[in-house]
């Protein structure tokens, strides 16, 4: 069974802290109105379409899943601007909050979601208390990858989730 990759959209693939006059470079500007945005102006994203064949590619190692508040929205919205097929999604209970544990909130619920799979996950607000937790508690491999929100996905990261996959 392959693992998983556990993928958010808002930072790694949304660089959406860069300086709006600085998008990174190979980022296309896309307006959307997913869910909570029915008022005023769209939401703006940026996506590189480069990312959507380094995720397919990934794909012969991984099982892709979206791991991000967009949920299946993410399937409308994200993925076909990437050229993703569509993919399984986390449906959180609750989004945001604090986790009992100090942990970012989706922890609690990325580990039960994994059920003792290996896992990888990208994401934009993992910590070191994640890291810690995740290593004390859960009964496989993980590799968690923290992803500057100003920059998103780069090169790098996209070979080490291919070695740590192989």
């Amino acid at each position: 069974m392959k693992p998983l990759l556990l993928i958010d959209v808002d930072g790694p693939l949304n660089p959406y802290a860069a300086k709006a006059q600085r998008r990174p470079e190979g980022y296309g500007t896309h307006r959307m109105r997913p869910t909570g945005f029915t008022e005023g102006r769209p939401l703006r994203v940026w996506l590189n379409p480069d990312h959507g064949a380094e995720l397919l590619a990934l794909a012969d190692l991984y099982d892709l899943v979206w791991a991000t508040t967009w949920k299946d929205e993410a399937n409308d919205w994200i993925g076909p601007r990437l050229g993703l097929p569509r993919l399984p999604f986390i449906d959180w209970p609750v989004m945001h909050g604090r986790s009992p544990r100090g942990t970012f909130w989706k922890t609690q619920y990325i580990l039960p979601y994994a059920a003792g799979r290996p896992f990888a996950w990208i994401d934009d607000d993992i910590t070191t208390m994640d890291h810690e937790y995740v290593d004390r508690t859960y009964p496989a491999r993980t590799l968690l990858m923290r992803v500057d929100e100003r920059i998103g996905l780069i090169r790098p990261d996209f070979d080490a989730l291919a070695d740590w996959a192989a």
